[in-house]
């Protein structure tokens, strides 16, 4: 195959501008797809994906195009998904790119992870390709759209395509810019064989499935594999490129985007970002691979049964291999025994990572509170990072805490600015900037701790706009903060899954809001079961699950009451025994009530 008929392209946006719907009409103005398998979101292959409807991992997929002129073209395209959690999986497949169609929905206009993924194209030096989606909505607004397109790229009106991929409005279109506008694959000749490794599956028959982009010579069966990481090596079973299945070639040439077979079960031996070469051919430098990712976000991961330990471990290993931006390490409770303490993104992808765990390996789990990652100065001059509030030290050895900072771009429409700055001060937030986008597009960016995003900060901001505002943040540094730990403790003994770290003005009435969730989850026990908000050694709030009681007098029918006054002292008794000894089992409504806790 000739590189100048090759273009390799990805399609970024905003959550919910359609990106799947357009691959869906690529595919099949291409007849990658027959009308038989064609479907919403075909390239979304997951459950979760199309119950939610959207995209958590990039799909990619070969199509063959005939062009007008008569030349065959081949495409390799790249779905991705939009929301803020997932630029990891973005910035992965913009590596393997040479252009990406930078997609705007009509009616909603340029939104926050619009600009930041454009940011992203524009970082790795991509060909972008601006598109106008869903232009035959009844409210679309084609004209402020393309004004906002302009602001943001600096790029001429007549550049910009109008579409709907709904119905296949405008696809000729999108197929004349990738041709005219993306650049073919740059092929330096060299029989030094390279790949970059830009993402990877499991299969329980063949093993670990590397996808690459190769940038150097070639690959093909029978060739012995080495990667750059660790040196492991093995015989390469098959090649091939990504259709809507793995189809075997005999070949995989550099500018290509296919897949090998390696038949390696150790999960750990592959690495997403390492670059593969040959046994026989080595090369002597790696390809430039990924920024290492940073968690943002950390929670526990518990088995219900503790023999499912090893089961989740080998599952999170598995998890991993397919979504890079996943960190876990094993971690203890008194509450909860034996599990991991797992690093995400954001709360979206912890909340995604929990649900594949339990629909993909059928574990049942239970996740504590997700906390971010502090920095606490202790008196002797040491210095410790903190992501589980249970190993938090005593108060009066801590000289100073710092907590990281992010910056948050929000877009809303003007009459929302009011309410949108009442819940960002609520959230310790620091008031930048605003800046009119159009006369219906305002972004606001404000400084705010990220502790007090991860719980239902996008959810009230979804409430407070009526669903218009859209989110985009970034990592900026750590910063001073008076912050403490606050202990949950149920019948006198402290959960350490259930303790939080939250601001010294914040902690007697999120104490008090948390007693009053977890009253009304756990169960009524035999006995009387208190449950107190601790500072410390300072109790700072209470509640108390009241006592089941039997009637255990429902058997006297008649004679002295001295018959009734002994059944009753004896249930006493017997009560203040099961007290001492009796144990509370907490249900995971009692985990999710802490996330609720800013709801009251």
């Amino acid at each position: 195959m000739k590189k100048e008929y090759l273009r390799n392209f990805c399609i970024i946006a905003h959550i919910d501008h359609g990106k799947s719907t357009l691959a869906d009409r690529l595919l099949e103005s291409t007849g990658t797809i027959n009308d038989k398998d064609m479907q919403n979101q075909v390239l979304d292959d997951m459950d979760l994906e199309r119950e939610r409807g959207i995209t958590i991992k990039s799909h990619p997929i070969q199509m063959q195009y005939k062009h007008s002129d008569g030349l065959n073209y081949t495409f390799n395209l790249i779905d991705t998904p939009g929301h803020v959690d997932f630029t990891y999986e973005v910035s992965r497949s913009l590596a393997a790119c040479e252009g990406a169609l930078l997609l705007i929905d009509a009616s909603q206009g340029v939104e926050a992870q619009t600009v930041s993924n454009a940011y992203l194209a524009i970082e790795n030096d991509l060909e972008i390709i601006p598109v106008i989606n869903k232009i035959d909505m009844h409210n679309a607004d084609v004209q402020s759209a393309k004004d906002q397109i302009v602001e943001l790229l600096g790029c001429e009106k007549e550049k910009i395509i109008a579409i709907s991929a709904k119905n296949g409005i405008g696809i000729q279109d999108v197929f004349d810019a990738i041709i005219n506008f993306v650049p073919p694959p740059e092929i330096v000749e060299t029989n030094k064989p390279r790949g970059l490794i830009f993402d990877s599956t499991f299969d329980q028959y063949r093993g670990v499935i590397p996808y690459i982009r190769m940038v150097d010579g070639y690959l093909e069966k029978g060739m012995k594999a080495k990667y750059f990481s660790n040196g492991v090596y093995h015989e390469i079973t098959e090649v091939g490129i990504l259709k809507l299945n793995k189809t075997p070639v005999k070949r995989l040439e550099a500018g290509n985007v296919g897949y090998i077979i390696t038949n390696l079960k150790n999960v750990k031996d592959i690495r997403v970002g390492d670059t593969v070469t040959t046994v026989n051919n080595e090369a002597k430098e790696p390809l430039k691979g990924y920024r290492p990712i940073k968690s943002m976000v950390f929670s526990g991961l518990y088995p219900i049964d503790s023999n499912y330990y090893e089961d989740l471990r080998t599952s999170l290993e598995k998890l991993q291999l397919n979504d890079s931006a996943l960190t876990f390490e094993p971690n203890t409770s008194v509450a909860l025994g034996f599990g991991f303490r797992c690093g995400f993104l954001g709360p979206l992808h912890m909340e995604i990572v929990q649900e594949r765990l339990e629909r993909e390996f059928n574990l049942d789990l239970i996740t504590t509170s997700p906390n971010v990652r502090y920095q606490i100065f202790l008196k002797n001059g040491e210095q410790i990072w903190v992501e589980n509030p249970s190993e938090m030290p005593e108060v009066g050895s801590i000289e100073s805490i710092k907590e990281p900072y992010i910056r948050a771009e929000i877009l809303i429409p003007p009459n929302f600015i009011g309410p949108v700055m009442k819940l960002a001060v609520s959230r310790r937030a620091i008031f930048k900037s605003t800046q009119y986008l159009t006369e219906q597009k305002v972004q606001l960016l404000f400084e705010i701790p990220f502790g007090e995003v991860i719980y239902d900060f996008f959810d009230q901001l979804k409430s407070y706009t009526k669903g218009y505002a859209s989110l985009d943040y970034d990592f900026l540094e750590y910063r001073d903060g008076k912050l403490q730990k606050l202990d949950i403790l149920i019948a006198g003994d402290v959960v350490d899954a259930l303790s939080i770290i939250v601001h010294q003005d914040n902690a007697y009435s999120s104490g008090k809001v948390l007693c009053k969730k977890l009253k009304e989850v756990i169960h009524r026990q035999q006995f009387e079961v208190p449950i107190q908000a601790a500072v410390g050694r300072k109790i700072i709030a209470r509640e108390t699950v009241r006592a089941l009681r039997k009637n255990v007098t429902a058997k006297c029918y008649g004679g002295d009451i001295t018959r009734k006054r002994k059944l009753l002292e004896k249930q006493k008794a017997g009560k203040k025994r099961m007290k001492q000894i009796g144990r509370v089992e907490l249900p995971q409504e009692a985990f999710l009530a802490i996330l609720n806790v800013d709801n009251d």
